[in-house]
């Protein structure tokens, strides 16, 4: 198991893929866990490019039914089915998610079952475990759209500099301090607070297909990263408009404000393919810890 968090991008095109750029699916992996978030078109085969290995998902995250964002779900289902998929399939989703999947489902036979749960959700904390949660707001693409947060709990980690100052051998009660509790040494109670450090939490925000809205900035606040959509340049702003959409400045203006570590820009129009520097230029401008990504590449974070 990993403690850091992998980001694999398998597909980082616009509402048109490219030769180069699949349809939107990031793969997050963290200890046992593998959540992809939306499945467009093709993510199956960027699965087998990556060697990433599709039976070990755990979670599907998606952030809105246009097809270009859904369309590699019922491939992605059926394969499963074909392979003994013995796990629990989560699925979240905003409205609508429960009723979408029914009648995708209906659209043609399926062989085999899987199990899924299925849960619609707009605002706030969804998921929680001892290592991570999981959070959710709703955005602007004219239709329900979430964006995620997905954070890793800052663990209780041993101050050895401290056992060193206490005259504190190592030892099996040591497993008490990184749980937050006090502990008795050679007949003396230690508070684990004069013990121990906090790591920081670790934040990865994905915001895909939505108009800028100042209501973003506080959701991805402080994050290490934030992975942001950026299908047009600022000469093309009246399009991201009128389609719901931001530009790579508006992203960057976002980044910029809520401080986050680094910038990620992805679903990237076709008009970009051949020369992706026009909108990462624009953008490193104002926000300079920019990139632009590509299919199949990956952060650790």
């Amino acid at each position: 198991m990993t403690e850091k968090i992998k980001l694999t991008f398998l597909g980082t095109s616009g509402s048109i893929p490219s030769a180069n750029r699949n349809h939107t699916s990031i793969l997050i992996n963290y200890q046992d866990e593998n959540i992809l978030v939306d499945c467009g078109e093709g993510t199956q085969r960027q699965f087998r490019k990556a060697k990433a290995n599709l039976m070990k998902l755990t979670k599907l995250l998606i952030t809105h039914w246009h097809g270009d964002h859904i369309l590699g779900i019922p491939g992605l289902l059926q394969t499963l089915a074909f392979s003994n998929y013995k796990k629990i399939l989560f699925v979240y989703g905003p409205e609508g998610t429960k009723n979408f999947f029914k009648n995708m489902l209906n659209t043609f036979i399926f062989s085999g079952k899987i199990e899924m749960k299925i849960e619609e959700i707009k605002k706030g904390k969804f998921f929680e475990n001892e290592s991570f949660y999981l959070e959710v707001k709703r955005v602007y693409h004219g239709i329900p759209c979430n964006a995620y947060n997905f954070i890793k709990k800052g663990k209780i980690r041993i101050d050895k500099e401290k056992l060193k100052k206490f005259n504190i051998v190592e030892g099996p009660y040591l497993i008490d301090l990184k749980k937050g509790k006090n502990i008795i040494y050679n007949g003396k109670k230690y508070n684990f607070k004069n013990l121990t450090y906090k790591e920081k939490d670790k934040k990865i925000s994905f915001v895909l297909d939505t108009q800028f809205n100042k209501s973003i900035i506080n959701f991805v606040k402080n994050s290490d990263l934030l992975v942001c959509e950026s299908s047009f340049s600022s000469a093309n702003k009246d399009f991201a408009k009128n389609y719901k959409h931001m530009t790579s400045e508006q992203a960057a203006e976002i980044a910029k404000k809520a401080k986050v570590g680094k910038l990620v820009l992805t679903h990237i129009s076709q008009r970009y393919d051949k020369n992706p520097k026009i909108i990462l230029e624009e953008a490193k401008k104002i926000f300079d810890n920019t990139f632009v990504v590509r299919d199949l590449d990956s952060f650790e974070v």
